[in-house]
């Protein structure tokens, strides 16, 4: 009798049918899943991940708790022996995306030497400013021009990145680089330890802006950037191909996940690429957005393009002379944790103790009117990248009065969240030279109809919701899989990820919310001074 696997919504499915283990190493939590064929999500598992954050700018994870949490994960998923679980042998490949911008120093065994360094790490920050920082956009003159000719952007001068991490292991944690043979991005870093073998590919080392993304170019790196970011090339990884087969499942990584050893590994992709197959939207400028623990808004582009100014670029993205525009806000989804956590939670001996659900929060903010009153939320909470390029912004509530509740505040948090976008999007629609409409809707934040909503109204376009918002990603990067192995051709995707829900603007809400948006628009020129001044 062939196993079986029941999913949330109570259907039974035959697990002997090929299927495609799919990992999301997201930034709060690692989602694994099954993913059939068809793109089906057949079964999916998440484990909220540790975050350290320092006072000095550090934000760490540890590598070690990734596989943790992966092994556990498969062997929840995975099982022999009851008519409940999936048939391993049906195991036609691995799949795995997630955060990216960070860094994983490994030494000659392929084991961690330290934590990953993540996206939101900016303690570089100081030698990347010494290394390539100047009075042109932030950046010397001549380091700009050369790393937009090969690569259409740069490391930033702000040090959140893999050349910021690398400066900074160097000169404060020498001991770790002393050790680390190489460093990997996390999804790379994955990748070994599911095959043995370390490797990156140009979409994986996007945020180095270390490799020629030129039309037409074979993976490589420019050695005359490597320099000027203050790379160690015998330090970076192996580079080949996007989509290539990485290897099979090593023997050792076999046992640990209780899979057969051989089936093939794909190369890692951003959460962005991965994104951009889930969302479904595949054609050039078919939009997509996100509402994850960041944020952002991208569209395939049939050109090599960039917008330093505003730290938008496209990069390579998965097939020949086709990129992806790449843009990010720093804090999104995390602003609802914030609030809850940091904010409204009552811990134990300060009075009654309510620790609301994500879902209670969403219902609150139902109960308050559009505009919330009045009151604005800046979303700044680790500074920005996109549109403006500037770590020193901070989040704020404005003008709240007496008359200010719980309600108002946590939904001008989502409102604020939403402003933002709005900012990127038009942005976005200048880079395009196009108005993006629809967009496409996906990410943990996608779930709730209320943040939907507001941001269609916000940003008065129809938004077109996927199925399993929260997970969809599984499906996109089983997808890439899945093409990888010649079993999926790309023009084939947009008909297997249709538009679950439709989200028309309301203009009622809409002009509430339009002198709003403009007043938030203009809260970053007005007090940037005393960001800097206080943040200096």
């Amino acid at each position: 009798m062939p196993s079986r696997l029941r999913t949330s919504g109570d259907q039974v499915v035959t697990a002997a049918q090929p299927w495609v283990l799919a990992v999301d190493l997201g930034t709060s939590a690692v989602k694994v899943g099954a993913v059939g064929t068809s793109g089906r999500i057949l079964g999916s598992t998440q484990s909220e991940l540790a975050t350290v954050v320092t006072a000095d700018g550090g934000v760490e994870q540890d590598p070690h708790q990734w596989w943790s949490a992966i092994t556990g994960a498969v062997a929840r998923l995975v099982a022999t022996g009851t008519d409940d679980r999936l048939d391993p042998g049906a195991l036609v490949a691995v799949a795995i995306t997630g955060q990216y911008a960070s860094t994983v120093p490994v030494d000659a065994a392929g084991q961690p030497v330290g934590a990953c360094l993540t996206w939101a790490d900016d303690r570089g920050g100081p030698y990347s400013r010494a290394a390539f920082g100047g009075p042109a956009a932030g950046y010397k003159p001549t380091a700009i021009a050369a790393w937009l000719k090969y690569t259409g952007g740069a490391p930033s001068p702000g040090g959140a990145d893999p050349s910021g991490h690398s400066l900074f292991l160097k000169h404060e944690r020498p001991e770790d680089y002393r050790r680390a043979t190489t460093l990997l991005e996390p999804v790379d870093y994955l990748g070994l330890r599911f095959t043995g073998r370390a490797a990156a590919t140009p979409a994986s080392m996007v945020a180095s802006w270390l490799t020629d993304n030129r039309p037409g170019r074979a993976p490589g790196y420019v050695s005359t950037l490597v320099r000027r970011s203050g790379r160690d090339p015998g330090r970076l990884p192996e580079l080949v191909a996007t989509g290539s087969v990485l290897g099979g499942i090593s023997t050792q990584a076999a046992q640990q996940l209780a899979l057969p050893a051989g089936v093939p590994v794909v190369t890692g992709i951003p959460d962005l690429h991965a994104a951009y197959l889930a969302s479904g939207a595949t054609d050039d400028f078919a939009a997509h957005l996100s509402i994850s623990t960041t944020s952002w808004v991208s569209c395939a582009v049939p050109y090599k393009k960039t917008d330093v100014l505003r730290q938008m670029a496209s990069v390579p993205g998965l097939r020949p002379g086709q990129y992806l525009m790449i843009d990010n806000h720093e804090t999104a989804g995390v602003c609802l944790q914030w609030i809850r956590d940091g904010v409204l939670a009552h811990p134990e001996g300060f009075g009654p103790r309510w620790d609301p659900s994500y879902d209670d929060l969403v219902a609150l903010a139902g109960s308050a009117p559009p505009g919330s009153g009045g009151v604005i939320f800046t979303p700044w909470l680790k500074g920005e990248r996109s549109p403006v390029d500037d770590r020193r912004l901070r989040a704020a509530f404005l003008n709240v009065s007496l008359t200010t509740d719980r309600a108002d505040l946590v939904r001008a948090v989502l409102e604020g969240v939403a402003y933002n976008m709005a900012w990127l999007v038009e942005v976005a629609d200048r880079f395009t030279g196009r108005r993006l409409e629809p967009l496409r809707v996906l990410g943990g934040g996608a779930q709730s109809d209320l943040w939907c909503q507001i941001h269609a109204d916000v940003l008065g376009r129809r938004l077109e919701r996927v199925a399993d918002p929260a997970v969809c990603q599984l499906r996109g990067v089983a997808l890439h899989a899945l093409m990888a192995l010649g079993r999926v051709e790309l023009s084939q995707i947009a008909a297997l990820v249709p538009a679950a829900t439709t989200f028309d603007p309301d203009p009622v809400a809409g002009a509430v919310y339009a002198p709003l948006y403009q007043e938030f628009t203009r809260v970053y020129g007005r007090l940037k001074g005393m960001y800097h001044r206080l943040n200096g």
